[in-house]
């Protein structure tokens, strides 16, 4: 039990600053009260989740929803509060110029401007700290006989390159994948055997991050997580939970045995131990949900998938599987599942100085109502849909 605190204690799960903003569906945007105005005010945000939880002490910023003047300023702001700043992520989607796509594009002026953009971001990854960068392209088509498919992966490979090329000692970048939407003929990352294609071409600072939305249903997640770290390829995560895609719902809502399923593939794996280099990351869009709530109940889940992942009879469920044991071995990893770690893990927040509670510490903190009566006037930051 000392040793799964350990691992518990040492886990660091990234929150996303535009979990902090207004978000909405295509239909609508959603307004709440005291959401962040600008960068400064999402990292505050971010460090409450930080404060409570234990666990969150980094923030991924969003280029460019997350635009300042002076990132090392900001990167100083981070340190104060208390948090640091985590993945640059990119954004080559949300520009009249990219309708046809980004580093894909058939016009190289439009591929030049994107691949501009993407350099940008190692810049501010220099000015910042950072040491990821994260990229997802919406790039695709949505008829046959629209663009050569062929020639849309030579010009992916050719702006990934340059970026490869760019980054520093102690740098990376993780590429993401998706099923679909916006493209729905042919999306130019589709799944994580292209993403892995692309890495491995490029070398060791290539890495695949897996967005729990991002597959068709039914897929097997966790055999993507368990094949791309046997080949050290698992750069990270983009947690987030869904019924039907892309739904970037709180982290273990819908399917909670699933993200007890992934979790136990990163334990066996390897994959929590800090030399993996593994970074686990909410990706979450909370539209009626609270903002900073939503982040501490989505960290939490994740403390117990992993919590639960590690109390896996590592040695029985070895023995049953030898022995050909189909339902010993099962009952093993579903005893697993069916404890219940809640009282662990408020122990455990206990010895870290932290409320056993983080919901109800945060609920009795005033931090809400505080920024609830400050933030007001100014621009609410949201994701611009």
């Amino acid at each position: 039990m000392t040793d799964i605190k350990a691992v518990l204690r040492a886990q660091h799960i990234e929150t996303p600053s535009w979990a902090y903003g207004n978000s909405g569906t295509r239909f609508k945007v959603f307004a709440q009260q005291g959401v962040p105005r600008d960068p400064y005010e999402k990292l505050a945000d971010a460090a409450q989740v930080h404060a409570h939880t234990g666990i969150a002490p980094t923030v991924a910023l969003h280029i460019p929803w997350d635009k300042v003047d002076d990132y090392a300023d900001l990167a100083r702001h981070a340190r104060e509060l208390g948090v640091g700043i985590g993945a640059i992520n990119s954004n080559v989607f949300q520009d009249d110029d990219y309708m046809l796509g980004s580093v894909t594009h058939p016009d190289a002026r439009v591929r030049r401007k994107a691949t501009d953009h993407l350099l940008e971001c190692v810049d501010i990854m220099d000015a910042t700290g950072s040491g990821t960068l994260k990229l997802w392209f919406s790039d695709g088509i949505n008829y046959p006989g629209q663009d050569d498919i062929r020639a849309r992966q030579d010009r992916l490979t050719d702006a990934l390159a340059e970026v490869y090329d760019r980054l520093g000692d102690g740098q990376r970048f993780l590429l993401e994948y998706k099923l679909f939407e916006p493209a729905f003929y042919a999306t130019d990352v589709p799944d994580w055997g292209t993403a892995y294609a692309h890495c491995v071409k490029l070398g060791p600072k290539a890495q695949v991050v897996v967005d729990t939305g991002h597959h068709a249903p039914g897929t097997n997640i966790e055999f993507i997580v368990a094949f791309l770290l046997r080949e050290g390829r698992l750069g990270g995560f983009d947690f987030n939970s869904r019924f039907y895609a892309d739904d970037d719902l709180m982290v273990g809502a819908a399917d909670p045995f699933q993200l007890f399923r992934i979790m136990y593939e990163v334990v066996r794996g390897g994959g929590l131990d800090p030399e993996a280099g593994v970074a686990f990351m909410l990706d979450q869009c909370h539209n009626i949900e609270p903002k900073i709530p939503g982040q501490i109940r989505s960290v939490m889940n994740v403390q117990e998938a992993t919590a639960k992942a590690l109390l896996v009879d590592r040695d029985a469920l070895a023995a049953a599987q030898a022995a050909g044991d189909v339902l010993g071995a099962n009952a093993v990893f579903m005893d697993a599942f069916n404890t219940d770690v809640r009282p662990l893990l408020a122990e455990l927040r206990e010895e870290m100085g932290l409320a056993p509670d983080p919901m109800a510490a945060y609920a009795e903190s005033g931090y809400f109502e505080k920024i609830a009566a400050g933030r007001v006037g100014g621009e609410q930051a949201g994701w611009g849909a």
